[in-house]
């Protein structure tokens, strides 16, 4: 027969999820369930259970690795469920011992006492979009990276490009042609570094072009045409700051948006001392990064060319 009210703590891995249960009475004893294996047919098996024996059932588990599709399973059968960052969950200064029945139990004794804040879980196609941006994010470093093996690899013998440059120019790339190593070896390394560049630069300008094709579809497109407004934003930055950044309406205030990018000073005061640290640097790391990059074009005076005018 239903009774009270249950809260369920997952503890969840690739192949394996721990399961904790604390009834509605605070006093009772969080009970751990077991482990069931992470498969449809046992989460199925988990909710049938306990939709019989509670009136009504709260889960929550940590972000991790494993994405939100247990949290979109769970909603869609009608089950109540957060999910919580790790770094935000209470722990006591001495524990030592971690294992997956203790983070389980924990999890369900704090939900039942409402200590756990859940964090923002995005639309599947805000987090398609963000996964295209990000991958995006990575070819660009990845190709930065091979571009300074190159450099690294020419300085080692005796060839630097004394031309002031900074970038992957034109004319670097045609100054590269004309280098010629006497050692077959060396010319073999020199030629496959340049090959992965070239490979890395394709790479990139898929991902942008893929970014440029979904854009037209997305719910969120209306936003995007309108951080393009602003100087210094083009599309592949208005789109990285809406998928990072998802519903605005979410944000009640200017100061909940600037904490969550972690553009907010720290603080460390005392009675009468106020004491105030740099950037705490503790939210959206790919947004912060873009609005770093967009905020250099504001360092000079504000003017409209045909770019900007045109979008």
């Amino acid at each position: 027969m239903a009774k009270h009210i249950a809260y369920v703590g997952l503890d969840v891995h690739k192949d394996t999820i721990a399961v904790a249960i604390a009834e509605g009475a605070v006093h009772q004893e969080v009970r751990f369930w077991g482990i069931i294996p992470h498969q449809m047919p046992s989460l199925r098996r988990l909710v049938r259970r306990l939709t019989e024996r509670y009136e009504a059932v709260e889960v929550v588990y940590e972000a991790g690795p494993c994405g939100y599709g247990l949290y979109r399973f769970l909603k869609g059968c009608g089950i109540s469920c957060k999910v919580v960052a790790p770094s935000r969950i209470p722990r006591k200064p001495g524990e030592r011992i971690k294992t997956d029945r203790r983070d389980a139990v924990t999890l369900a004794r704090l939900l039942r006492s409402g200590d756990l804040t859940a964090v923002y879980v995005p639309h599947p196609e805000d987090e398609a979009m963000r996964e295209v941006t990000r991958s995006r994010e990575s070819a660009v470093t990845d190709r930065r990276r091979l571009i300074q093996q190159l450099k690294s690899f020419l300085l080692r013998h005796g060839r630097p490009y004394e031309k002031g440059t900074k970038g992957w120019t034109p004319k670097f790339r045609r100054w590269l042609s004309e280098q010629r190593f006497e050692h077959p070896a060396l010319q073999l390394t020199f030629e496959e570094m340049i090959r992965a560049i070239e490979e890395a630069d394709a790479r990139v300008a898929r991902l942008t072009q893929a970014i440029r094709d979904h854009v037209e579809h997305w719910r969120l497109a209306p936003a995007v045409r309108a951080l393009q407004s602003f100087r210094g934003i083009r599309l592949v930055a208005a789109a990285t700051l809406v998928a990072e950044l998802g519903d605005l309406t979410r944000f009640d205030h200017p100061r909940q948006l600037m904490s969550f990018l972690g553009l907010v000073p720290s603080e460390h005061s005392s009675g009468d001392t106020r004491r105030r640290g740099p950037l705490t640097k503790t939210g959206n790391a790919h947004a912060r990064r873009v609005l770093g990059e967009v905020a250099w074009a504001y360092r000079l005076p504000a003017r409209v060319g045909r770019t900007l005018l045109a979008r």
